[in-house]
């Protein structure tokens, strides 16, 4: 087995998102790809949620304070080279999180914006959407919505006229942004925008048979925070998140895992 080099430094790359019992998203997910892309990998839980591979069946909401005590605990003591948000849930968190970057406005943030499940349940309440925009999107480097959630961002459905539009919509705050998973064919397709250096991309790639994809967007955008938390530019960081994520669909769809949908594998480069 290959080890993996030890790093001259920490990379540390702090999270803040929900915690599932089954290890395929949210804060398991994306320590798993921090720690594979070679970062350390830290974070706040926002909410628990109770989950199969097929459907939500609850979700609990960890109490303001204690989020903020967490976030505050681990920025006071240690600090972080990057910041990562995922499963918010509310309103009410969003504008708690945004409160506190206020604080760290030199660390970049990657915001993915989490919305839905891969078996299509929602993870997050309805005003929730709207604060993103007004809270936490002018905190952010990046976004990285699915097709299904910068729909929801920018009220309109995307085809392929539209999509340069809708990237510089979701661009105005004046990050970059990353619409994942548009199908064409049989073909999956990411498209990167950014609005500073007026640079756009297209990542096409083969779809992968394969119902393993919980957590595809949860480690996408965790293998950019640890790029970034390593000081690459972020048009680096996107490219090798992109080669990280294909990867690891491509080993996960090797298993079996529950009746469901089942997770990435991230661990590809220190396989036997």
């Amino acid at each position: 087995m290959n080890i993996m080099k030890i790093a001259d430094k920490l990379y540390k790359v702090f999270v803040v998102a929900g915690s599932e019992p089954l290890g395929t998203a949210g804060i398991q997910a994306d320590m798993k790809a921090i720690v594979a892309c070679g970062g350390y990998a830290a974070g706040a839980v926002t909410c628990i949620v109770d989950e199969d591979t097929t459907h939500v069946k609850g979700v609990h909401l960890i109490p303001a304070d204690m989020i903020a005590g967490q976030i505050r605990s681990f920025f006071g003591d240690v600090g972080a080279d990057c910041i990562k948000t995922g499963m918010l849930y509310s309103k009410n968190i969003i504008r708690l999180v945004s409160g506190i970057l206020d604080e760290y406005s030199s660390i970049p943030v990657v915001v993915d914006p989490v919305m839905v499940t891969s078996s299509g349940d929602k993870l997050l309440e309805e005003d929730a959407v709207q604060a993103y925009k007004d809270y936490l999107f002018p905190h952010a480097s990046i976004l990285t919505p699915n097709k299904k959630e910068a729909e929801w961002l920018w009220g309109k459905e995307l085809n392929e006229d539209n999509i340069e539009e809708c990237l510089k919509d979701l661009s105005r705050w004046g990050n970059s942004v990353v619409i994942k998973s548009v199908e064409n064919r049989d073909f999956f397709i990411d498209y990167y925008y950014n609005p500073v250096e007026k640079v756009m991309k297209v990542y096409k790639k083969e779809g992968i048979r394969t119902r393993n994809v919980n957590g595809t967007g949860d480690s996408f955008a965790s293998a950019i925070a640890t790029f970034l938390s390593k000081g690459y530019g972020i048009e680096f960081a996107v490219a090798e998140a992109e080669r990280f994520i294909q990867q690891s669909i491509e080993l996960g769809a090797r298993f079996k895992f529950g009746r469901g949908f089942g997770p990435v594998y991230p661990y590809y480069e220190v396989q036997e």
